[in-house]
């Protein structure tokens, strides 16, 4: 598992480097990613909408990864393919 949990990772933290924040007339603070359809996030300072961000994004890879829908390769890492399995021999 604990490599799954290490192409997450990548896969987050890359798709985060292309979050992209307005401030909005308020003062409050709007975030999203155009890579991911949908991924946006609100916050009442840069940090929250940034946190708020992150939780949607990783919201909206289990949601895509559990019903099949396909995610936007990004720096190299693909998603969409079916984990391989190695037959492990019995001793």
């Amino acid at each position: 598992m604990a490599v799954i949990r290490y192409i997450l990772s990548g896969y987050v933290e890359q798709v985060m480097a292309q979050a992209v924040y307005d401030k909005l007339e308020d003062g409050t603070f709007a975030g999203g990613i155009p890579p991911c359809k949908g991924v946006i996030a609100f916050g009442n300072t840069l940090r929250e909408c940034e946190d708020e961000l992150h939780s949607v994004l990783e919201d909206w890879i289990f949601v895509g990864l559990k019903l099949g829908h396909p995610l936007p390769v990004i720096g190299g890492i693909d998603l969409n393919r079916e984990p391989t399995r190695e037959q492990v021999d019995a001793m």
